[in-house]
This record gives structure tokens, sequence and C-alpha cells, in this order.
């Protein structure tokens, strides 16, 4: 795909290659004006108002791809994203009511649907990608594939290693420097959930945490000794300047990709991408024509394949998350 290939736009390669994930994003010429916000101009087609979005760093490229395109049909409508980490932008921004719709990197957690629900606010999960979650080195990194075991013991705060060769004899004996997100990413839980465990020894602290996914990047590139762990899409835009291990889950190492991540091979680090639209604020034509828009689109393979480097919704996932919102619409309507 090339860069006028959609539109003319800058393509979202170069955008998350120059800018990672930013804290956040005024589209349009948008001002902030509150969830569901009608002070936006009027469109041919009569929609009109304003979409406010927080959440994952993970998602941001892919709300952001749909945003813009969305813009260019309907004028009318300002989006405001704001990338502030699955957890964060529950608890900060879409259970209290300030969001139309919180992009997550995992499920919503049974506390956050109770603040929600105190609040007056109804989730509804969408489905909205696959992606394949990549641990990182630095290419001077003599190591191609690691064990989810080595991952969990360099990862985990129970007695943590200090170099590298401390997990296994024939790394370097030099010590880890690590890079990852911080306890409000959705990136962060699900890597707990996946190599360490929900009932397991906990995540160590004493490594550089960010919501910047660029941070991330930026670190493992400038340090010989760096790992870090990110969403496929920040990897993909930067492969040159880092490199992704494979991982052996005990069949065999597999490196990240779309193509393994499709297919259910590259385990346990493949996920669902979701975001969470707020019920009540569906209720508004321009937020209820937005989700739609992009559930329509989160089978494109050119934007979210190609452009952003997620895998698309199958069609029959597609029209579950469709069915799951058009049922949410009509309840709002009531």
């Amino acid at each position: 795909m090339t860069e006028e290939s959609t539109s003319g736009r800058v393509s979202r390669r170069k955008f998350l290659a120059a800018t990672g994930s930013v804290g956040a994003v005024g589209l349009a010429g948008c001002t902030q004006s509150g969830a569901g916000g009608s002070d936006g101009g009027t469109d041919g087609d009569g929609l009109s108002g304003t979409i406010d979005i927080a959440g994952s760093s993970t998602v941001f490229p892919l709300a952001t791809a749909m945003s813009e395109r969305f813009q260019e049909q309907h004028s009318g409508v300002n989006i405001n994203i704001q990338s502030t980490g699955s957890g964060g932008g529950f608890a900060n921004h879409f259970c209290p009511g300030r969001t139309d719709f919180n992009n997550a990197s995992r499920p919503i957690q049974p506390s956050e649907e109770e603040t929600c629900s105190g609040n007056g606010v109804t989730p509804v999960e969408l489905t909205v990608a696959t992606d394949a979650l990549t641990v990182i080195v630095n290419n001077e990194m003599d190591i191609d594939c690691i064990t989810v075991e080595e991952l969990r013991q360099i990862w985990a705060a129970e007695d943590p290693p200090s170099t590298w060769s401390e997990v296994n004899s024939d790394w370097p004996d030099q010590p880890l420097d690590l890079y990852g997100p911080t306890d409000a990413s959705g990136t962060y839980d699900y890597f707990i959930e996946a190599i360490l465990g929900e009932e397991g020894p906990g995540h160590r602290q004493d490594y550089s945490a960010t919501e910047q996914d660029r941070t991330i990047i930026q670190g493992v590139e400038g340090s010989e000794n760096a790992m870090g762990y990110l969403g496929f899409a920040y990897y993909s835009q930067n492969q040159g300047r880092v490199k992704a291990l494979g991982v052996d889950d005990g069949s065999g190492c597999v490196e990240p990709s779309l193509e393994t991540a499709r297919a259910g091979e590259y385990t346990p680090l493949s996920r669902p991408l979701f975001t969470y639209a707020k019920q009540e604020s569906l209720a508004e034509e321009h937020v209820a024509e937005f989700a739609r828009f992009w559930l329509e689109n989160a089978t494109n393979q050119d934007i979210v394949a190609e452009e952003v480097g997620y895998v698309p919704l199958s069609d029959a996932d597609q029209q579950a998350a469709m069915d799951a919102l058009e049922t949410a619409i009509e309840n709002a309507e009531g």
C-alpha cells in the first residue's frame, strides 16, 4: 500500500514511525466538549456533534485511522482521541461518563464494570482486530527465540534476574535493561495473564515503564542489553530499529506476524483488541454511525493489516460485533 493510496493522507506507517503513541490527538480541528456533545458543524447528511475516545495505546492507531476516514465523509463530526492506556481510560474517562468509547487491549474487568454501572454507563464490548503482542530486543543481541518460561523468569517480580546469563547460560553475562508499558496499560495486564499467570508472582517493577510505545522502541534501540514488549503495529513500523523474538510455548519457536496470529500459531501472545461503546451515547446518531462505520471496516485488509498492522476481523466475528452493536443501539433508543 502506497502513501497516496488512501485519499492522499499521510500513511499510518509514517505516522507511527514519526510519533508513536502520543498523549492526545485532536482531529479535524476539534475541541473538547464532553461525551457525545453536539458543538460541531453539520455536514451534507446532517450528522454533527463530538465523539470522545480514550483508552489503549495499542488500539489508538486503528481508532485514528477509522476516525480520519469517518470525518472525511462526515465533516460535521469532530472526534477527539486520547491514548491513556486501557485501565486509565476506563478509570478516568469512560466509566465516569466523560467519553463515548474506550479502546482496550484486554477485556473490561468486573471492578470497572461496577464503576461504570454506578455512574450510569453501560459498556458495549466490540471486538475490532487481533494483535500479536511482540517481544523486542536490540538488533545487536544474539538471540532470536525465547521460551515462555524464560520470559516468565525475566519479568516475574519474584527473584528477578539481573543479567541475561542468569536466565540462560548461553546468553551474555550482561545486565538486563527492560522497557514496557505501565500498569494502566491493557498490554501490561495481558502480558501478566499470558506469561506470568494471574495467580503468579506479579510483574517486576524495576523496569522503564511508559505509556508511550515510541519510548519503548527508542529505549530498546539505544541499549545493546535491552528487551521490551508492545503491540505488533508499533514493531511493524520500526522493524529496522529493533528485533522481534520468536516465542516458543513448547511447540517450537513462532515469530510474531499477522499470518501466525491469524492462524492461531503465535501463542500465547496473540490477543483480541476491543473498543467499548457507551450504550447511552449510541442514542445519538453520529455516535451510532461512527460505531457502525468502524465495524463495517474491521474486515478491511488495507486499513487494518496493511496500514495499521493488525489482523482484520473474520466475517463471522464482524457479524457478531455488528449484532451486539445493533442491539445496544436499539436499547439506547428505548
